[in-house]
């Protein structure tokens, strides 16, 4: 295979890059490359002085020339020890660096980027791209590229001496050379692909793993543990099998390689004795070059691996890239950051979709007046919640607008929007940490009276100070240690901490006991106060008495009104829904 062509399959825009993740480090990259210029002319100084101290001082004895050259010797070793030191530590650190740089830069991304991503990538997926593939991105630094620098210019100096010193035994030594190239393209191909798989099968384990044991209560609620063992069991064999054929190539390439080396070792060995015994060539020679053909063979040995490692630094950042270059995000050119607003919201003739073709919402338009309160019913899939997250700018509308205090939601700036929006979900999320973390999300501004004095307000307080340390105790992961009705309230508390002008509350009720309804119940009906409120409910008797009641099917509005006159209609959808959970009702 031409050298050209190697070049030509190489992805020298995406090196380049790569390369620019320097940019910030381009002292320590010109410190560490000339460490790497040093260790390439110290490393041969050796074998040229043994090869002086054999000829000049042993073969001819020479007792104190031999104490000159022995302290050269030690000299450049405590040198070359010294730079290899030097030069190991600045190119891992230099690959942390860009790493540490490289991950916030990541995540940042991933947590700006609009939930349709989130909705179509598995979460293993991204924590792959962020972890795994990072890493394998410092490996270009750190084992790749500057030690490929370093190993070319030490074989090209070991070169150097070798034809300077007898240009006719460094040709015997390298005669086997291009069959080791050879060789070495082969296995530089071969583990590629290998290198390739195995990325694939880790980010696969990585998402299974992610979603299984996020989701392991599913998967024992239905007995489908043998199930899932089995399908786990087939990605780890996929994985195994990928990391077994590379190990496969390695235990071929290197035994091939010592074989090469030996017959290289042997065959200057006999043409450097003959030379020795017809006085063409000096044995200290001779003896230094079985130290270069070690010195040239090792780097070149290791260059294979340090171009596979390149590769697959390479490989993992053309994913990186990809998922950098992705820009979903919700345009945020809004101008106006107004601290509160009044609440005065409308739809104007709004059609959605999440996918571009199956609308979820035709024409929805309504007007809800500041401090009033909305409730939204209707079947599932009706489009409830996608009111909501349209409201807050978490997906775009297609078609039509939507306005806060007569001000299109798109001129005001994203945090600003979702900074006067309050949102209690169904599905309640806690992170690892203690409750008053979970509340306050560590915002400095929210101190520890305000989370108690909303605790308070809601009822929450009870629970929360008979559990060890308070405020202080540590929630597990996903809030697993709480009940439902638990963190229920502290998403109430969470939301009321921030004192939005606008609170949605959707589905707020819909997985909790009764008494602990009619303790929400009680704190909804407080935060509403002076608020304009969005209510997506089920159960009915939370919203009788809502200022407005919204029945939506299909994406569409059926009904608009309060409880009462709502009830009143005979065949209406809200009626209907109410008998459904009333059982029949008569009309006085």
């Amino acid at each position: 295979m031409k050298l050209s062509t190697i070049f030509q399959s190489f992805d020298w825009t995406l090196f380049r890059r790569v390369l620019r993740l320097l940019q910030p480090y381009k002292k320590w990259f010109a410190a560490t490359s000339s460490l790497a210029i040093a260790l390439a002319i110290l490393s041969p100084l050796r074998p040229y002085l043994v090869q002086k101290t054999v000829d000049n001082n042993i073969i001819t004895p020479d007792l104190a020339g031999l104490q000159t050259m022995a302290i050269l010797l030690l000299i450049v070793l405590i040198l070359e020890t010294l730079c290899e030191y030097l030069f190991i530590y600045s190119s891992n650190w230099l690959g942390q660096s860009v790493v540490k740089d490289l991950r916030i830069r990541m995540y940042k991304h991933i947590i700006n980027l609009r939930l349709r991503y989130f909705d179509t990538t598995p979460i293993g997926t991204s924590t792959t791209r962020t972890i795994n593939d990072v890493e394998a991105i410092n490996d270009i630094f750190s084992a790749g590229l500057i030690d490929i620098i370093a190993d070319v210019l030490s074989i090209l100096v070991v070169l150097g001496f070798m034809f300077y010193t007898d240009w006719r035994l460094a040709l015997v030594c390298l005669a086997s050379l291009p069959f080791f190239i050879y060789c070495t393209y082969l296995f530089k191909e071969g583990i590629k692909k290998s290198f390739t798989e195995v990325r694939t099968q880790v980010a696969r384990m990585n998402a299974f793993l992610q979603e299984h044991i996020s989701g392991m209560s599913i998967v024992q609620i239905f007995a489908a543990e043998e199930r899932e063992k089995n399908r786990f069991a087939a990605i780890n064999k996929a994985q195994t099998d990928a990391n077994i054929k590379s190990i496969w190539y390695y235990s071929v390439f290197f035994p091939v390689v010592e074989i090469i080396l030996a017959s290289a070792l042997g065959t200057m060995v006999w043409y450097g004795a003959n030379q020795v015994l017809g006085g063409t060539t000096t044995l200290g020679t001779l003896i230094a070059f079985i130290l270069y053909l070690n010195m040239v063979f090792r780097p070149l040995r290791m260059l294979a691996d340090r171009f596979n490692t390149l590769q697959m630094g390479m490989v993992a950042a053309e994913r990186v890239f990809a998922l950098l270059d992705r820009h979903e995000f919700i345009d945020d050119k809004g101008t106006l950051s107004p601290k509160s607003v009044k609440g005065n919201i409308r739809f104007e003739k709004v059609w959605f979709a999440y996918n571009e073709v199956d609308w979820v919402l035709k024409g929805i338009s309504f007007h809800l007046e500041a401090g009033k309160t909305l409730a939204i019913v209707g079947a599932t899939g009706a489009g409830k919640s996608s009111i909501i997250n349209i409201l807050n700018r978490f997906y775009e509308i297609q078609q039509g607008t939507i306005s806060i205090d007569d001000v299109n939601i798109k001129d005001y700036t994203l945090n600003s929007l979702r900074a006067n929006i309050g949102l209690v979900l169904q599905d309640v999320f806690l992170f690892s940490g203690s409750i008053y973390d979970n509340i306050s999300l560590r915002n400095p501004n929210i101190s520890r009276e305000a989370v108690q004095q909303a605790a308070k307000m809601v009822g929450a307080d009870t629970f929360i100070e008979k559990l060890p340390n308070s405020y202080d105790y540590q929630v597990m992961e996903r809030g697993a240690t709480l009940s439902m009705g638990q963190r229920q309230l502290i998403s109430f508390i969470r939301a009321l901490v921030y004192n939005p002008s606008i609170l949605i509350l959707d589905e707020a009720t819909a997985s909790i006991d009764t008494e602990t309804e009619q303790l929400i119940q009680e704190a909804t009906e407080k935060m509403v106060e002076n608020r304009t409120a969005i209510i997506i409910a089920h159960r009915l008797s939370t919203i009788r008495n809502a200022d407005y009641i919204m029945v939506m099917d299909k994406g569409e509005i059926v009904e608009m009104g309060n409880h009462e006159s709502l009830i009143q209609e005979a065949n209406g959808f809200y009626r209907k829904l109410y008998e459904m959970q009333f059982g029949k009702i008569e009309i006085v």
